[in-house]
């Protein structure tokens, strides 16, 4: 269960509570932890270091540390990609912690949106001057998400970007190979019922990809719906079944910020949305992934916006930036 937060004051010397993904070699990792305890020791605040080598400890890591920090009075902080960033940010949500990150992944999506540098020194300063601000998640079943989750041929192009980073390496190279692989590979449709907002409505489609993450949509070129998500609502994109070609032409549309212009793309805004098989189908577990995390789940899924449920961290500039983004919404 997710507990329900609020902005609560930051004690000035409140410790920091941080998880670190190792997964880089011992040398980068040990480069990581020293410039963490330097920089903050340097401005007198303590902190804990949590350093998790093997990804199948980090969820229970983000739990413990995060039953630590909200008996602390410490702020809860993620070290890693928006894969790692997702799983301790679940914890903060359910402890009530506030949540800092420290953004060390491929695309850095969450901490580029919200203002926070990439470079770890810089981040880490960052979190010295920074002030709560509540922040919008996404939900799926029970599993949070900060920048998207899907369903269908995305999660296993995923997979296929994670065993190629394996074999060469992280880049954004590595990754839109590994999408032309998937897109030239095929997938079969899905033949799925939407229950969106209250009304039904029945979709075929090979993947349904869900954002809550602006810097991302503007990228691949939604700009008429980057704004819902200041507004509350996620945003859904739904390619039309096609043939490999045409699906290598969305991907390439994407890539270069165009997406919202193929005729072959349905996109739609929405607050809550269940996907569920028709009738006499036999499926009933599909492929999801939540933040680049792959998993199955059992049908139904249920997306759900969950407004400022997270008690982020961001510099001064960017949450006046916020408030004043805010108040706009609010007046519309």
């Amino acid at each position: 269960m997710l507990a329900a937060s609020r902005p609560e004051p930051v004690r000035p010397d409140a410790p920091f509570y941080v998880v670190l993904n190792a997964g880089s070699g011992r040398t980068e990792t040990d480069l990581r932890c020293t410039t963490i305890r330097d920089v903050l020791g340097a401005a007198g605040r303590s902190c804990e270091l949590e350093v998790v080598h093997d990804a199948a400890k980090l969820e229970d890591a983000a739990r413990v540390m995060a039953g630590r920090a909200a008996r602390d009075g410490a702020i809860l902080v993620a070290a890693g990609g928006d894969g790692t960033l997702n799983t301790v940010a679940h914890a903060a949500v359910a402890h009530g912690c506030v949540f800092g990150v420290l953004p060390q992944g491929t695309f850095n999506y969450f901490g580029r949106t919200h203002g926070i540098p990439e470079d770890l020194a810089e981040a880490v300063r960052a979190l010295l001057q920074a002030r709560v601000r509540p922040v919008q998640i996404g939900l799926l079943n029970e599993r949070i998400f900060l920048v998207n989750a899907s369903v269908g041929m995305y999660p296993h192009l995923l997979e296929e970007r994670e065993h190629d980073k394996r074999q060469y390496g992280r880049s954004r190279v590595v990754a839109l190979v590994s999408a032309i692989k998937t897109a030239l590979r095929g997938y079969r449709s899905l033949r799925i019922t939407l229950e969106l907002d209250g009304q039904t409505r029945r979709l075929r489609t090979p993947t349904v990809f869900v954002g809550n993450n602006r810097l991302q949509m503007e990228q691949v070129g939604m700009h008429a719906l980057d704004h819902a998500l200041e507004e509350g609502r996620l945003v859904a994109i739904a390619p039309r079944p096609v043939g490999r070609l045409r699906m290598l032409g969305l991907l390439v549309r994407g890539a270069l910020g165009r997406l919202g212009a193929a005729e072959d793309v349905q996109a739609f805004a929405f607050r809550s949305m269940t996907v569920r098989a028709p009738l006499l189908s036999a499926r009933r577990k599909l492929k999801t992934a939540t933040d680049g995390e792959v998993c199955r789940m059992r049908l139904p899924l249920r997306f759900e916006a969950l407004e400022g449920r997270l008690l982020l961290l961001v510099p001064p500039e960017e949450a006046e930036e916020e408030t004043a983004a805010g108040a706009a919404v609010a007046a519309r």
